[in-house]
């Protein structure tokens, strides 16, 4: 057998264990960038002045290097699963924020106001609306955050967190070839299942019946 896979096979268990503890601290940073960046990206539909603000202080997140963004919040969170957490949070902001705001600003005009003619509030004409409308724009934010976030957290072990990125670092350390591959290639296996099978889940809102419905009610 090829040695890289009897080191697979060997080890399984483990590395199992690190893809788990990986995928724990990206689906919690997207939780939160979900609950936070979707009610951002709504309020710079709505005002023009602070979505120049949010976006530019999401931009301005999203430049600043990975390692020193995770070492600013180690010195206020200290080493382990909030730090790394917080800063998937953080890059996971910018897309999702911004594909939001693009997305309800690319809803028709003449949906809402037929909604608005129909005695909608504003809560109304959102949640079951513009918002569903959107989806597809929300999406693709998700998409490209889930990505990020995948590789983003490769640095975990730097800062006291775990993740298949020990498996790499424990390779460097020990120049071992066999478990840098064992864990970098399931990372990118990951990224690579993250960004087809949410493009597939974006394909099914741009032309399912979720864009359809909310216009057959007005």
């Amino acid at each position: 057998m090829n040695p890289f896979f009897q080191y697979m096979h060997d080890n399984s268990g483990h590395l199992l264990s690190l893809t788990w503890g990986h995928l724990i601290m990206v689906i919690s940073g997207l939780g939160l960038a979900l609950i936070v960046g979707i009610p951002l990206g709504v309020i710079c539909a709505r005002n023009a002045r602070l979505a120049t603000i949010i976006l530019t202080l999401a931009n301005v997140i999203q430049v600043i290097p990975t390692l020193a963004l995770l070492a600013l919040l180690m010195m206020f969170l200290g080493l382990g699963f909030k730090t790394i957490v917080v800063g998937l949070f953080f890059y996971s902001l910018l897309p999702i924020i911004r594909n939001t705001f693009v997305g309800l600003k690319e809803v028709d005009s003449a949906i809402s106001e037929a909604g608005k003619g129909l005695g909608m509030s504003y809560w109304q004409l959102l949640m079951k609306v513009q918002l569903p409308l959107s989806l597809p724009f929300l999406m693709a934010g998700f998409r490209v955050a889930a990505v990020i976030a995948i590789g983003v957290a490769t640095l975990a072990p730097l800062f006291g967190g775990d993740g298949l990125g020990r498996e790499i670092y424990s390779g460097l350390n020990l120049r071992n070839n066999l478990k840098i591959y064992a864990g970098a290639i399931p990372a990118a296996v990951l990224a690579l299942l993250a960004d087809i099978l949410l493009g597939r889940l974006q394909e099914k809102l741009k032309n399912g019946p979720v864009r359809s419905k909310p216009i057959r009610t007005l």
